[in-house]
């Protein structure tokens, strides 16, 4: 419930709301992110996975770019070399 909400609920307010110790529930939360970080879950990216999802997603927005960039090139020189081509 703490991991999926958005924006994060106090820690002190959700274990009211569940009848919890605040101090029990944060130990279960630590334990479910240290147990993410050991790849013992499965719903949970780990820290190096995380960092290599946002440097995937970087390269990738980089590509895109770039593809662009020889695509408009193309367009351009094709133009150049057959001047009867439509614009």
């Amino acid at each position: 419930m703490y991991r999926t909400s958005d924006p994060k609920p106090q820690i002190k307010k959700l274990a009211v709301d569940l009848g919890v110790h605040p101090e029990a529930l944060r130990g279960w939360i630590r334990q479910a992110e240290a147990e993410a970080e050991a790849g013992e879950r499965d719903d949970r990216l780990t820290t190096d996975e995380r960092a290599e999802l946002a440097a995937l997603r970087k390269e990738n927005a980089q590509l895109k770019r770039a593809n662009d960039v020889l695509r408009t090139a193309s367009a351009f020189f094709a133009a150049q070399l057959d001047p009867t081509r439509p614009r």
